[in-house]
């Protein structure tokens, strides 16, 4: 198989799996129990808790263990919500965020806040000046931003900073979905201004079920889970410890070869989006070409159903999407791609092709030979049946 949907999930780092081995079979202590194998499974926690620290450039007491992205995401955006309500009930999100932002906004809706949708350029960039009119229309009402950092469709990444400032001048928190970005390009707390920022190991080649959401010192969140102490109150429940470990040696790895990475992988995706474009006409990349993540590239095959392609794809034992994983057996279309305003057939001949560490040249240079005459196929299909 050539595994081209990273962006989906990533294989276990095979140092990660040692890492994570001992606590499943010998180091199996509750990280809450006062005795020795309690304390040695306590100690693993905190190391794992500073590594991810380490990555983001925070303070250990930063970083909430939770179950991946999506407990992230909810806990930041209903954890702010309702502890603020009695400040604000506004909410800004993009219209390029992922569902485990979008749902938790619409149901607090439902409980009487009010949501802004910002729009996004055809290239995918929020509009900075619909922020800014939301700010001044809302006043101090607005309690939360929630702007992703890099799309998991198209790669781009957002100008955080400046959002940050922005909000902040009005009051109101930022929190970012950096579930994509972590791991792949610099992601520092000082740099990014936010106050909250959530993350998820199995998409850096970290273990699946495990994820954190680093808030900022200081800042009260109403818990969402409740019934212990564990993770300084933010999040009850016996300790992932096995998880943490994992998404901790994860966040090492990744800041020690960031750099190796992401100019590797950038370098494949440039060859593949470049193949494509001079062997295969009526093709097309969508998003900004230069902002955004080094591995994943996100082509339309005009003429082609997006679908039947990835099928066609799959049958060849090429794994590819048509956006995110979490839309699977949806045939609305993307809604980050609706939301850049690309027309039916951009939308419809939409693939996400993202690279992981161990994509190499020659299988992006057997995809490449695969493509042509597979799409040359679909669209004798597809003009036939028009």
């Amino acid at each position: 198989m050539i595994y081209l949907d990273n962006n989906a999930t990533t294989a276990v780092d095979p140092r990660v799996f040692e890492a994570m081995t001992p606590f499943f079979l010998r180091d199996y202590g509750n990280a809450s129990a006062v005795h020795r194998a309690g304390q040695s499974a306590r100690a693993a926690m905190e190391r794992a808790r500073g590594q991810v620290a380490a990555l983001l450039g925070a303070r250990s007491s930063e970083v909430v263990f939770t179950s991946g992205g999506t407990e992230s995401d909810n806990l930041a955006v209903r954890g702010v919500a309702l502890q603020r309500r009695g400040q604000g009930r506004h909410i800004i999100i993009s219209s390029i965020e992922h569902p485990a932002i979008i749902e938790p906004c619409r149901e607090l809706e439902e409980e009487g806040f009010e949501l802004t949708i910002l729009p996004v350029n055809q290239q995918g960039l929020v509009d900075l000046g619909e922020l800014d009119k939301a700010l001044q229309e809302h006043g101090s009402e607005t309690v939360l931003v929630s702007v992703m950092y890099a799309n998991n469709e198209t790669g781009v990444v957002q100008p955080l900073p400046e959002i940050a400032r922005k909000a902040h001048a009005h009051g109101a928190l930022v929190h970012s979905d950096a579930v994509q970005a972590v791991g792949k390009i610099p992601v520092r707390m000082s740099e990014l201004g936010v106050d909250l920022l959530s993350l998820t190991g199995h998409k850096f080649h970290g273990p699946k079920g495990c994820g954190a959401l680093y808030v900022r010192s200081g800042l009260p969140l109403k818990a969402l889970m409740v019934g212990g102490p564990q993770e300084r109150g933010y999040r009850s429940g016996t300790e992932n410890v096995s998880g943490a470990v994992g998404v901790g040696e994860a966040c090492r790895l990744a800041q020690e070869e960031l750099e190796e990475r992401a100019l590797r992988m950038a370098h494949l995706r440039d060859r593949l989006e470049q193949g494509i474009l001079e062997s295969i006409p009526d093709t097309v990349v969508n998003g900004l070409p230069d902002k955004r993540l080094p591995q994943t590239a996100n082509v339309s095959f005009l003429g082609v159903e997006g679908e039947s392609l990835m099928m066609a794809l799959d049958l060849e034992g090429v794994a590819v999407s048509t956006g995110a994983a979490c839309h699977g057996g949806s045939h609305s279309g993307s809604h980050v791609l609706r939301a850049m305003n690309l027309d039916k057939a951009a939308l419809q001949g939409a693939i996400r092709f993202s690279l992981g560490t161990e994509t190499t040249e020659d299988e992006i240079d057997t995809v490449l030979e695969m493509l042509p005459s597979m799409v040359k196929r679909l669209r004798r299909t597809a003009a036939r049946h028009s």
